[in-house]
């Protein structure tokens, strides 16, 4: 039984019913011509799911992402460090002392599962540094994802990869010079590694690296040379949905360029959507900003991102 078989005959009500809206929705849509926004907060490179994102970008399923600086850069670390990475089964039972042990070791723990610093975070820092300080010298700037694109498509890493390299959304993106958006860059590994050699003197200033607002200048360029629907996918809240779907109303509102509003949209979260939770902000609250219509197909999927995730793209490609 495919995937998607096994979706439609046996989620029917709940968030499993949902789920099968969803994706018939989101189906029909890109077998309409749409493609996607897709926004990934949380620990999705981490979970591996790129293992799925991977194949839709080569599908040309999706049209451009926006993620959270940690989604951007452990992509790479579990492509170069993956047999280093170690699952800890029993991670709720961990004592302070369990805790302070990792540490210790270099392993930097996301839940149920450990990154190792020198393998992952010091193997990439040595080419990222070279690249930073070539372009301090040139007095040239990139935004964040660009030099890792170029490190990717380089060669650089070609025998350091231990992950399948069809696996990686990142690798995938760079191959198809994929628009990427990376708000909030600045809250990274690779950031604060930055930060920390401009302040010893190895790079000459953080301005290698453009900033956010240069994303949006990109975004909004896109977004107005789209001749096909676009809908946006949230995987989890925060910065890496809010900051692109608000590229539709900076057109309408600030600029009066008329562009249509997103053609489609879901979200999939575990956040309450009482109490102000921004992350939680139910479809319907997006119409008052000017993002989405009342004709918009829209959806809220209040599970597990890393349980639904699969399950969605797993629809769609039919798996």
């Amino acid at each position: 039984m495919s995937v998607r078989d096994f979706v439609d005959h046996h989620y029917e009500h709940f968030n499993a019913g949902t789920l099968r809206e969803t994706a018939h929705s989101l189906l029909e849509f890109l077998q309409g011509g749409g493609k996607l926004m897709l926004t990934l907060a949380g620990a999705m490179s981490t979970a591996g799911m790129g293992r799925l994102i991977a194949p839709m970008i080569r599908a040309g399923h999706i049209g451009a992402i926006s993620c959270t600086g940690a989604n951007l850069e452990e992509d790479v670390f579990r492509l170069v460090a993956h047999d280093h990475y170690e699952r800890i089964p029993h991670w709720r039972d961990l004592s302070a002392e369990d805790e302070v042990a990792l540490l210790e070791r270099g392993m930097n723990r996301v839940t149920d599962v450990c990154i190792p610093e020198e393998e992952a975070f010091r193997a990439l820092e040595a080419h990222l540094l070279r690249r930073w300080r070539l372009a301090g010298e040139a007095g040239t700037r990139a935004l964040p994802h660009r030099y890792l694109y170029d490190l990717l498509t380089s060669g650089d890493l070609d025998d350091a990869m231990q992950a399948d390299p069809s696996t990686s959304w990142l690798l995938a993106a760079a191959n198809a010079d994929l628009p990427l958006l990376v708000p909030g860059w600045e809250d990274s590994t690779l950031g604060n590694i930055l930060t920390a050699r401009v302040l010893q003197g190895e790079v000459t200033s953080t301005d290698v690296v453009r900033g956010g607002l240069d994303y949006m200048l990109d975004l909004a360029q896109w977004y107005e040379a789209q001749d096909q629907p676009v809908g946006f996918l949230q995987v989890g809240g925060g910065i890496a949905g809010d900051f692109p779907i608000c590229v539709v109303p900076m057109l309408n509102q600030d600029l009066d360029h008329g562009v249509p509003l997103w053609s489609w949209f879901a979200q999939i979260s575990e956040s309450s959507t009482s109490y102000g939770g921004y992350s939680g902000a139910p479809p319907n609250e997006k119409i008052t900003w000017g993002k989405l219509s009342p004709e918009t197909p829209r959806f809220i999927i209040e599970s597990d991102a890393t349980i639904v995730l699969p399950l969605l793209i797993g629809y769609v490609l039919d798996l």
